[in-house]
């Protein structure tokens, strides 16, 4: 999910293969079906807004692409990348997560080849490895937080760290607020406050610096498509004045939470 200049909020709506502003209900990439053409997507599963560009970056997982779409008109950035997760520094350069290659790769405006940021040591449990990351976000001092999503755990690279830190999970799979079972989308609050989306958990679980377990935030009910419940949530980010927007998947809806 990705929040425009105008406060527009644009989700990628991976079933329908397409990029759909919720805002106004309308279709700003894609929506013709599945498919290759330039004018198709094919299961996206993130996409960023570039404000410099005013343009809108997809990764464009079916086809394993990552493309730019600027008032209808698409062109590929990236070709032959298992993309999942996205994310722009303030410098305008794109990370974006390879699930094949469990890394974390970085284009900057001058190198379109790209290069290994994070990860990129074979799969495994060590600090130095991932295990299938899905979604990602940079902070203003250029750290990393990955999630590792087969590992169940939020991992936290610092600028030129050489491996991770455990900022989330990391106690296994399962249920109890020191566990994360298939986490997803992440956000980090002007605190350095960490949420995490926990899929098969369905629910949304805050951890804050140096924390042993997290703090149930959202959901936690059981799956289900009450008020009070989530069923395998994905994307998270913040909007104005600490609302909190939930791609709450398998119930198909966005829900928007007040954090205190």
């Amino acid at each position: 999910m990705a929040f425009d200049r105008h406060g527009n909020l644009f989700v990628a709506d991976w079933n329908n293969h397409r990029i759909i502003n919720v805002t106004t209900k309308q279709i700003v990439a894609g929506g013709f079906g599945k498919g290759g053409a330039p004018n198709q997507l094919d299961g996206p599963r993130d996409v960023v807004y570039d404000r410099i560009t005013n343009s809108f970056i997809i990764a464009d997982r079916g086809n394993q692409r990552v493309v730019r779409w600027s008032n209808g008109n698409s062109e590929i950035l990236i070709q032959n990348i298992d993309c999942w997760g996205l994310a722009l520094d303030k410098d305008g350069s794109l990370y974006i997560t390879d699930t094949e290659r469990c890394e974390v790769r970085c284009y900057t405006k001058t190198d379109r080849n790209g290069f290994k940021a994070i990860g990129g040591n074979d799969q495994g449990t060590q600090l130095n490895q991932l295990r299938f990351p899905t979604y990602i976000l940079i902070d203003d001092d250029y750290s990393i937080y990955v999630s590792d999503s087969l590992n169940h755990r939020v991992m936290k690279w610092p600028l030129e760290a050489k491996q991770g830190i455990v900022v989330a999970g990391g106690h296994g799979q399962g249920h109890s607020l020191r566990q994360l079972s298939y986490c997803q989308g992440i956000a980090v609050d002007r605190f350095g406050d960490v949420y995490v989306a926990d899929g098969y958990n369905h629910r949304v679980v805050r951890w804050t610096e140096y924390a042993d377990e997290g703090t149930l935030v959202v959901g936690g009910n059981g799956k289900g498509e009450q008020a009070n419940q989530l069923s395998c949530p994905r994307g998270l980010t913040f909007g104005d004045l600490g609302s909190l927007y939930v791609a709450d998947g398998q119930n198909h809806r966005i829900q928007k939470f007040i954090i205190e």
